[in-house]
């Protein structure tokens, strides 16, 4: 029970570690911030979706990029659909509840969540993010 209990707050923290880090040091540490890319199968879906991350501070911004081509296999053979991306700034320390929350309103099956960590940031934005999210 204690190792489970440890590995749930392990990320929660590690990010509280270098942000403090961060704050003491001004600079901005690899990977405390990460970008979200998730499929939509529509502009409408997508700015719903958007918008829930931004209202629960799950996120500092969100970018919708139009309609692409999507090609994959489903249930064993190809389908081709067209899709809108979301691309989403949040602190890495987020990514599980974002995660969750994307899963519990995504209308796809199985929806299309990865994650970056950011490497290089500029500090201001850095910044920005923190004070957005803020309470979280």
């Amino acid at each position: 029970m204690v190792m489970v209990g440890s590995s749930l707050l392990y990320p929660v923290l590690w990010s509280t570690f270098w942000q403090l880090y961060g704050a003491i040091t001004g600079s901005y540490i690899s990977g405390a911030h990460s970008l979200a890319l998730i499929n939509c199968p529509s502009e409408q879906i997508a700015r719903e979706i958007a918008r829930g991350i931004l209202e629960k501070k799950l996120a500092a911004s969100v970018n919708i990029l139009p309609k692409s081509s999507s090609l994959y296999i489903w249930k064993g053979e190809i389908e081709e659909s067209s899709e809108v991306l979301l691309v989403v700034r949040t602190r890495t320390a987020q990514l599980q509840e974002l995660s969750g929350y994307v899963r519990f309103i995504h209308p796809f099956e199985a929806p299309d969540f990865m994650t970056v960590p950011i490497d290089l940031q500029n500090r201001d934005y850095s910044k920005y993010i923190e004070e957005v999210m803020a309470g979280k």
